[in-house]
């Protein structure tokens, strides 16, 4: 199984749009991250997102482009100071890849825990970036493949 954790593109400023969807620059990003994580064998078959704007904007771009057939929702346990223990273990026995379109410190935390460390802990992640990781028990530990950064 494979697991996608995305960080959402660049958005803008609650002082322009208090839903805060992605920018242009945000869009462009999301767009350049999809195509990349294509190109690099990505093809979910769930797409999980936070359900905040931004979040599912950055969804939908990856769904579009690396697999329009997979189920797309909106996910519980994804906001960003959910505990990231919860997802780990919704994680568990699952067998299809999942794309997750989240937000820090969530996704950083959820990569620590999956990684062998503890949900308290962040570990580096990229900026609207994306981490690849595989497990091949079903879950239980996890290792990661690549990583794209969020720059434009």
């Amino acid at each position: 199984m494979k697991l996608f954790l995305v960080h959402h593109a660049d958005a803008v400023g609650p002082e322009v749009d208090t839903r805060r969807p992605l920018s242009a620059l945000g869009e462009a990003q999301a767009a350049r991250a999809a195509d990349e994580a294509a190109a690099r064998g990505a093809r979910p078959a769930l797409v999980w997102h936070s359900g905040k704007l931004r979040a599912r904007q950055t969804a939908q771009t990856f769904w579009r482009v690396c697999n329009a057939l997979a189920e797309f929702t909106a996910s519980p346990d994804l906001q960003p100071d959910d505990p990231p223990s919860r997802i780990h273990d919704r994680l568990r026995g699952e067998t299809r890849d999942i794309l997750i379109a989240g937000h820090f410190l969530h996704l950083p935390r959820l990569l620590s825990l999956l990684l062998g460390g503890r949900d308290e802990l962040a570990v580096a992640f990229p900026l609207h970036g994306v981490v690849a990781l595989e497990s091949d028990d079903n879950g239980a530990t996890w290792k990661e493949l690549w990583r794209i950064e969020g720059t434009v």
